[in-house]
């Protein structure tokens, strides 16, 4: 399952535009790279919508991705898998989180895993995080029977899951190799795309550049005028410009 209902009001106004799981990173919507990371480990795919729900069906429709509707609220990461129960049908499940970037693939993640331990992809920050000195990065796999306790209704798999079994010393660990960076901020999100590009600015599909860009984000359809000088931001549109450095 990958997770792309969040509002993103930290990216707002871009997530005023689109929702954040389709936000492109390199040219690519974040959505799209987290499906290319999981399908090769899954039998079937879903994907929950919320906030602009209708411009993430119009991007899924043709394909074989399931989709989640919680237009009557968020679920969170728990209850989102509650909500799909039937459709899960008792399998364990790989969880990506649209909005992580990864530049590596979850083969390490899958590889060797048990089946009864939740396992999740993490980061070694050197201070205090999330487990430890390890940072959730967006991917885990689930046991079937976690999966199948899960609500339909708001809940935390940090909550739930993660933290008893960090706590019993059953969270299994393991350690991306890659880069990762968490979309969330303007910030971040320019790091993404400079990373996908290898430093580049990154102009979309059907965008025009007329003035000077330097480290910047153009999306498809953009504009930038002949007299305007852009840095470390992300331009929408003709006028919508948000600071990213």
């Amino acid at each position: 399952m990958v997770l792309a209902a969040g509002v993103g009001r930290r990216l707002r106004p871009l997530t005023a535009i689109r929702p954040k799981a389709l936000c492109p990173v390199g040219n690519v919507a974040l959505l799209d790279l987290a499906l290319a990371s999981v399908r090769p480990h899954a039998a079937d795919v879903a994907v929950n919508v919320h906030h602009l729900a209708e411009q993430v069906r119009a991007h899924l429709d043709g394909t074989s991705v399931h989709i989640s509707d919680e237009s009557a609220g968020l679920l969170q990461s728990g209850g989102a898998l509650g909500h799909l129960r039937e459709w899960i049908g008792g399998r364990p499940v790989l969880l990506r989180n649209s909005d992580s970037y990864l530049t590596d693939g979850l083969s390490r993640l899958v590889e060797g895993w048990d089946g009864e331990r939740p396992r999740l992809l993490v980061v070694d920050t050197g201070a205090d995080s999330d487990f430890g000195t390890k940072r959730y990065v967006g991917a885990c796999l689930l046991p079937a029977a976690s999966v199948a306790a899960m609500p339909d209704a708001p809940a935390s798999l940090h909550d739930l899951v993660w933290r008893p079994a960090w706590d019993r010393g059953q969270l299994d660990l393991v350690a991306a190799t890659g880069a990762f960076v968490d979309c969330g901020t303007p910030h971040d999100y320019l790091r993404a795309n400079l990373l996908a590009s290898g430093g580049a600015s990154v102009v979309g599909e059907g965008a025009q550049v007329l003035g000077s860009i330097d480290r910047v984000v153009v999306w498809p359809g953009g504009r930038v005028g002949p007299d305007e000088v852009l840095r470390d931001c992300v331009r929408a549109g003709s006028d919508v410009t948000v600071p990213a450095g």
